[in-house]
């Protein structure tokens, strides 16, 4: 189906015996080399699973850890031309996809389509996203490399969401921080980043 529509695919194929068959050259490729550290090689050959009315191209990587003799694979099943080691690695992407996928929802609340109407629905998954691409360049631009790599709900605690006692007087209103908070670091690098970001306005 995916053909008759000419969409292009990259899948990925559960390891089986006749996969490792058609991939023992590059197994072998590697031991040929005496590549005894970490070793990874590429290679492609066509396939037919027993469902599959013809031949599809297949392609794989067959990776060695240091100092270990067994090897690990990876096969992929494509109507792309791509090299072997590009399609590998951008299927290897779609981990990473995902977790975005999953802290959009998680974070940000894209699932929430709760009205009957596909244009409120519509612009409120807008408005979802907006708050995401915000939130990306926050990380981005102001936080620091640590915080960089953590969760949205673990930024929003950290930084965020600090006790402050706000005193007021004539002219200013100071939001007075605890000493002792663990995560004060955390709260005046993204200050003093953003402090030091220059906006144009086109």
């Amino acid at each position: 189906q995916y053909e008759e529509n000419g969409t292009g695919y990259v899948i990925r194929l559960k390891e089986n015996a006749i996969l490792r068959d058609k991939a023992s050259y590059l197994v072998d490729e590697i031991t040929k080399n005496n590549k005894v550290d970490y070793a990874v090689v590429y290679g492609e050959f066509m396939y037919q699973a027993s469902p599959w009315p013809y031949e599809r191209r297949a392609v794989c990587k067959v990776e060695k850890t240091e100092n270990q003799m067994t090897y690990m694979y990876t096969f992929i099943v494509t109507n792309m031309e791509s090299s072997p080691e590009y399609l590998i690695k951008f299927y290897c992407k779609r981990g990473l996809i995902e977790n975005f996928i999953k802290e959009s929802k998680t974070g940000f609340d894209f699932a929430s389509v709760s009205s009957h109407t596909r244009i409120v629905n519509a612009n409120r998954l807008q408005l979802h996203a907006l708050a995401y691409n915000i939130f990306n360049w926050f990380r981005r631009l102001a936080l620091s490399v640590n915080m960089r790599k953590q969760r949205i709900d673990t930024v929003r605690l950290k930084p965020l969401k600090i006790a402050a006692k706000v005193i007021r007087s004539a002219r200013y209103v100071t939001f007075k921080l605890c000493s002792s908070c663990p995560y004060k670091d955390e709260f005046y690098k993204p200050l003093s980043n953003i402090s030091k970001l220059f906006i144009q306005l086109e």
